[in-house]
C-alpha cells in the first residue's frame, strides 16, 4: 500500500512539474500572440498576393511588407526573453537583452563569416545563428531567473539597479552561448541522425514518427536541425521527409478548428480563428502552437495521433517535395503526387477536427468525483478560502485586456476594480514572488495556495511609480497586513487601467476555484473557495 501511494505521489510530482514548465511556455508566448497573428496574417496576405501574381517578391514593397511580416518571428529571443522573465518574475528587459544578445551584430557577424577559433576567456565557442529560436533562450531565462532571485536576496536594495543587470548579463550570456545553445544544437543533430536512419529503414515508420514529433521539435526550436536534410534531399531530385511532416501543421489546424467549433468562451474561440488563416494560407501556426497546443495538454496526444497516421500515410504512399516551402493550403502544388498529398495531410487534419470535438480540449482528470470521495473515504478534502485583498467592484477576468489574464493562461481567479489604493494579504503565507516595480505580488498560503494579484493593466510599464510595497520578498504574512499601497487617482492619470486581477497559478492542483462573490466587495471579505 505505501508503495502504491509512494508511486501515486512521484507521479502527481511528475504532472506538476511538467504543468509549471508548459505553464511558463503558455505564458511566455501569450503576450505575443496578438503580434504572432497579425504578422502571421502579413505573410498569409503576401502568399496569395505573390502566388497570383499581384506582387513581386523582388519588389520594395514586397521587401517592407515581409520584414513586418517576419520580425517577430526573427526576434523571437529577445520577445520570449522579456515574457518569459515577467511570467517568472524576473526583470523582463535583462531577459530582453539576453536574447537580444544572441542577435547582435558583432556576435551574428562571427556566425556568417564562420570565424574559426572563436573562444570565451580560453573556452571554445560553438557558433550558431539563434535567430527564430525557442529552446536556447527559454533556458537562459529560466536560469537567469533563479538567479535574479538569489541577488535580490543578496544584493543591497539601492545597488540592485544596476548590479544585478550587470552580474545577470556577465553571466547569462556566455553560457547560453558555450552552453545552452550548443546544447541545442547536439541534440538537433541526434534528431537528424535519428532521422536519417529512419528513413532508411521504412518510409511509413519514418512517416508516422516524423508526423507525431514534428509540433514538439518545433515548440524546442528542435525543428531547424532536420531542416537542412529536406535541403540536401531537394538537390537529389525530391525530398520525401517534408511531406511527412506536413501532416503535422494539418493536424494542428484541425485541432484549432475543433476548438473553434467546441468552445463557447469568445476569447478562445477567436484566438483559434485567428490561428487558422496565417496556418491555413501561409504555414505559420504558431499560434495555434503556442496559443492552444501547449496550453491544452489534451490537444497533445490529439496532434500526435492525428500527425502520426497522416505521415504515415504519405510515407506509404512516396510523396515527395519538389521545393521547400511550409505546409499550408497554398503550398499544396510543391508535393507530388498531390492527390496522394492530400490523402495524408487531410486525414491528419479531419482525425483531429474529429478527436477534439469528442475528447474535447481541456482535460477534467484531476477534478475527484464525489462517487469516488465518498466510496474510498476521502470526505476530508479541505476547502481554503481566499480573501479579498481589495475593496472594490467585482469583474471578470474575461473583461481584462491582458490575454495572460483574460485566457486564464496565468490560472483562474477574480479581478477588482479597486476603491482605495491598499492590498492587504489574503492568506497567511509567504511572499515568494515581489516585482521589482512593486505593482505585482505573488503569495503562497500555508495551505499551498499560490496567488497573484497584478495591480492594473500594463502598469509594469510606470516602472514602479506610484507603488509602494510594505513587506519584502519571503516575508512571512498574516490574513489582513498591508502588502502594497498605491495611487489610484495618479495612475489613471497616466492612462492605465488599475482593475486588479486576483489569480491562483497553481490552479491545475484544485478540483475547482470558485468565485466566492458577485457584485461589491469588501477587503477581507470570501473571494475566491479553492477545493483541493
Amino acid at each position: 500500500m505505501n508503495a502504491i501511494n509512494t508511486s501515486d505521489a512521484s507521479i502527481e510530482k511528475k504532472e506538476t512539474v511538467m504543468n509549471k514548465i508548459l505553464g511558463a511556455i503558455s505564458g511566455s508566448f501569450a503576450p505575443i500572440l496578438g503580434v504572432l497573428a497579425g504578422s502571421g496574417l502579413i505573410s498569409a496576405l503576401l502568399s496569395i498576393l505573390t502566388t497570383i501574381g499581384w506582387l513581386s517578391a523582388k519588389s520594395g514593397t514586397y521587401a517592407i511588407l515581409s520584414a513586418a511580416g517576419h520580425a517577430i518571428f526573427y526576434f523571437f529571443p529577445v520577445f520570449l526573453g522579456i515574457t518569459l522573465a515577467l511570467k517568472l518574475g524576473a526583470n523582463g528587459y535583462v531577459g530582453g537583452a539576453i536574447g537580444a544578445a544572441l542577435l547582435e551584430p558583432h556576435f551574428t557577424d562571427l556566425v556568417s563569416s564562420k570565424a574559426q577559433d572563436v573562444t570565451f576567456l580560453g573556452i571554445p565557442v560553438i557558433l550558431a545563428n539563434y535567430s527564430s529560436t525557442v529552446f536556447p533562450i527559454l533556458i537562459a531565462v529560466s536560469i537567469f531567473a533563479v538567479l535574479d532571485k538569489f541577488l535580490r536576496k543578496v544584493i543591497y536594495k539601492d545597488l540592485q539597479m544596476f548590479v544585478n543587470p550587470l552580474i545577470s548579463l556577465a553571466v547569462i550570456v556566455p553560457l547560453t552561448v558555450l552552453i545552452f545553445g550548443p546544447f541545442g544544437t547536439y541534440v538537433g543533430e541526434a534528431i537528424a541522425v535519428v532521422v536519417h536512419f529512419l528513413s532508411s529503414k521504412s518510409g511509413i515508420l519514418t512517416g508516422a514518427v516524423m508526423g507525431a514529433a514534428w509540433s514538439f521539435l518545433t515548440i524546442l526550436g528542435l525543428h531547424w536541425a532536420i531542416i537542412p536534410i529536406f535541403i540536401a534531399n531537394l538537390a537529389t531530385g525530391g525530398d520525401p521527409l517534408s511531406p511527412m511532416i506536413a501532416s503535422a501543421p494539418f493536424a494542428q489546424m484541425g485541432m484549432a478548428l475543433g476548438v473553434f467549433l467546441k468552445t463557447r468562451d469568445k476569447d478562445l474561440k477567436t484566438l483559434a480563428g485567428s490561428g487558422l488563416v496565417p496556418s491555413a494560407l501561409a504555414g505559420t501556426t504558431e499560434i495555434i502552437t503556442y496559443g492552444l497546443l501547449v496550453r491544452y495538454k489534451r490537444t497533445m496526444p490529439i496532434v500526435a495521433i492525428a500527425g502520426a497516421v497522416g505521415g504515415a500515410i504519405t510515407g506509404a504512399l512516396g510523396v515527395k517535395g519538389t521545393a521547400f516551402a511550409l505546409p499550408s493550403f497554398l503550398s499544396i502544388p510543391v508535393f507530388i503526387p498531390t492527390g496522394l498529398f492530400l490523402i495524408g495531410t487531410l486525414t491528419a487534419l479531419v482525425l483531429a477536427l474529429v478527436l477534439t470535438l469528442v475528447f474535447g480540449y481541456e482535460g477534467k482528470s484531476d477534478a475527484v468525483p464525489a462517487k469516488t470521495v465518498k466510496e474510498f473515504g476521502l470526505a476530508n478534502v479541505k476547502r481554503e478560502t481566499i480573501l479579498s485583498p481589495l475593496s472594490g467592484e467585482i469583474v471578470r477576468l474575461s473583461e481584462i485586456s491582458d490575454p495572460l489574464f483574460s485566457t486564464e493562461t496565468v490560472g483562474k481567479g477574480i479581478a477588482i476594480e479597486p476603491a482605495n489604493g491598499e492590498v492587504i494579504s489574503p492568506v497567511d503565507g509567504t511572499v515568494t514572488t515581489l516585482f521589482p516595480t512593486e505593482h505585482a505580488i505573488g503569495i503562497t498560503s500555508v495551505d499551498g495556495a499560490e496567488i497573484l494579484i497584478c495591480i492594473g493593466v500594463d502598469t509594469i510599464n510606470l516602472k514602479g511609480q506610484f507603488f509602494t510595497s510594505q513587506v519584502k520578498q519571503w516575508d512571512k504574512v498574516r490574513k489582513g497586513d498591508l502588502l502594497i499601497q498605491f495611487d489610484i487617482e495618479k495612475i489613471k492619470a497616466a492612462g492605465f487601467d488599475v482593475k486588479t486581477p486576483v489569480v491562483i497559478t497553481n490552479t491545475n492542483q484544485y478540483v475547482d476555484v470558485v468565485p466566492a462573490i458577485d457584485g461589491k466587495v469588501q477587503a477581507k471579505d470570501e473571494l475566491i473557495r479553492l477545493v483541493v
